[in-house]
């Protein structure tokens, strides 16, 4: 039995085509959900493009839905319950299966569509900043601020206590990231002076060598994304010095209880979600390209639907 799904074609537009995949088959701790929306990572597009997913596969980490069928070992939510989910693959499609721990029940009052823009992009924030330690009254840059990771990292830093300066590539991609939370919006470095505590990189290249430098003796760097493509070359010497610390970082697995807290924080007004793009799933391939144009502040988030 089939379904319809966004699959790898190379040949295709951004290198996705709506076309069918097989039926996902719950395994033990899983259930299986309908997806009503899903949403665009850097990461699964510059996958579908380079050669790495055979064609025909079924990519995409996020998506909220309806649990049709409730895990047959008796943990995680019941049929019917709304839910968002991460998972390695397959979230680009009419069902998908997903591991009890890595979803969360959608409160009463919080949009799927929303919600299916937060698994990757707000975890990921969340779990960068925690990694980079106490950031109460200290100095936070967050680079790359006006998307997906970006948003979440400035208002969740602001709500840390921290003075939050968010870099973004122009001044209109700083629009909205003051009412969000940023003390400072400034374009791309220029103007930064003062030392930082933490950085939030998801630029990568010349700009993370740059943002390093801008490090507080003691501060952490977190390398959360590579949007730039470009190699990060440091001079020499420039590692040498007061001790600093450049961190790679990796979502992780488990993220459930992490999704239900900013879930609870997104119904209590604390937390905004930030879709700059929203259509309905046939139409990918712009979605994909304005993302990777940056003409997308926050997130793109598609709607699944049973006819294309």
């Amino acid at each position: 039995m089939a379904m319809r799904a966004l699959v790898v074609d190379p040949d295709a537009p951004s290198s996705l085509r709506l076309g069918e995949a097989d039926e996902p088959v719950p395994g033990p701790g899983q259930v299986l959900i309908e997806v009503h929306h899903t949403s665009l990572n850097w990461g699964e597009l510059n996958r579908a493009r380079s050669g790495d997913a055979p064609p025909g596969t079924v990519l995409g980490w996020d998506a909220a839905g309806v649990v049709t069928q409730a895990a047959a070992d008796g943990t995680g939510p019941a049929a019917g319950s709304r839910v968002v989910t991460r998972g390695p693959d397959g979230g680009w499609a009419q069902r998908r299966v997903a591991d009890v721990s890595e979803l969360a029940t959608v409160p009463d009052g919080v949009d799927l569509a929303e919600a299916a823009a937060l698994p990757v992009a707000g975890v990921t924030a969340l779990r960068a900043l925690r990694a980079a330690g106490p950031i109460l009254g200290r100095r936070v840059l967050v680079t790359s601020a006006a998307g997906g990771v970006g948003r979440f990292a400035v208002q969740l830093a602001s709500l840390g206590g921290a003075y939050v300066i968010a870099s973004v590539g122009s001044s209109d991609r700083g629009i909205g990231l003051l009412e969000l939370g940023a003390d400072d919006v400034i374009v791309g470095l220029a103007g930064l002076e003062d030392p930082v505590d933490v950085v939030i990189e998801n630029v990568g290249g010349e700009h993370l060598v740059d943002a390093f430098k801008m490090l507080a003796p003691g501060g952490n760097l977190q390398s959360v994304g590579w949007t730039s493509g470009e190699p990060a070359i440091f001079t020499p010497y420039s590692t040498v010095g007061p001790a600093k610390t450049l961190q790679s970082f990796t979502l992780g697995p488990d993220i459930g209880e992490d999704l239900a807290t900013l879930l609870d924080w997104i119904a209590d007004g604390l937390l905004k979600v930030e879709v700059g793009w929203r259509g309905p799933w046939d139409r990918a391939g712009d979605a994909a390209e304005a993302l990777r144009g940056r003409q997308v502040s926050g997130k793109a988030v598609l709607d699944v639907t049973g006819d294309g």
